[in-house]
């Protein structure tokens, strides 16, 4: 059962300081939403959402941040909690984010590649880590997805149970940015096994995505946190002031 209200997280994702959706991870498959950042920020905060997750995607390809300038913008428009990732990878870029007034950082490629830096991060910072777990057929994607290795999502987030992170970010990079409907069945099974709370991302469709997930996150064997959802709002498929107070009344 969950002990905290399950969270709705919009997100905006920065390529070349415009907010893109990507179809399943491919730089060349953006589509444009917004060429100034601020605009939906702002509007996701009159929407009432109280998080908001960044992603810098030129960060993840290049291994450091890209669209730094465009983030500061969202952070001082949006005046609730963010989670900020995307080449995210030493503890100067960590420590730059937090200080900068960010919730949470989002570390993938280094958490496979570079598990200590997590650690070393969650130790001094705890619940303020959080892992991303990007999977394409269920083995762990790196590289701002480019690269896949021969780690399981599972393994991937029982390797962290211990560290003091404050969730995991489970993306099934197959269905991300289109609209296929989230991958239930592979988020709640990482739920179950691992004790760590899980956000889902990828493939949310509409409302219907966000009301199997409320009903899954209260009768789950471990903690479904929230979920990540972009496309689907910005076309319209999804209000997010629906999906908000669904996710209040759970």
């Amino acid at each position: 059962m969950t002990c905290t209200p399950f969270r709705i997280f919009p997100a905006i994702d920065l390529k070349g300081g415009q907010v893109v959706r990507l179809r399943e991870g491919l730089m060349d498959q953006a589509t444009v939403f917004a060429n100034d950042p601020t605009a939906p920020a702002a509007d996701f905060a009159k929407a009432g959402a109280e998080w908001l997750h960044i992603v810098d995607l030129d960060g993840a390809f290049a291994g450091h941040a890209v669209n730094a300038k465009a983030v500061e913008a969202i952070l001082r428009t949006f005046p609730g909690k963010t989670q900020v990732g995307g080449g995210i990878r030493d503890m100067e870029g960590i420590e730059r984010w937090l200080g900068l007034g960010v919730e949470r950082v989002i570390i993938g490629t280094a958490a496979l590649k570079n598990p200590e830096l997590v650690k070393a991060a969650a130790k001094q910072y705890p619940n303020r880590i959080v892992v991303a777990v990007d999977a394409k057929d269920g083995m762990v994607a790196t590289d701002g997805w480019a690269a896949v290795s021969d780690v399981s999502i599972v393994e991937l987030a029982k390797r962290f149970e211990d560290a003091g992170v404050a969730a995991v970010l489970f993306t099934d990079v197959g269905r991300d940015g289109l609209l296929k409907g989230v991958n239930l069945e592979a988020t709640v099974q990482l739920a179950e096994a691992t004790s760590l709370p899980v956000i889902a991302s990828g493939g949310v469709a509409g409302i219907e995505d966000i009301e199997a997930l409320v009903k899954a996150a209260a009768t789950v064997r471990g903690t479904l946190e929230g979920v990540i959802t972009g496309r689907a709002i910005y076309d319209g498929r999804l209000v997010l002031e629906d999906a908000l107070q669904l996710a209040r009344a759970a």
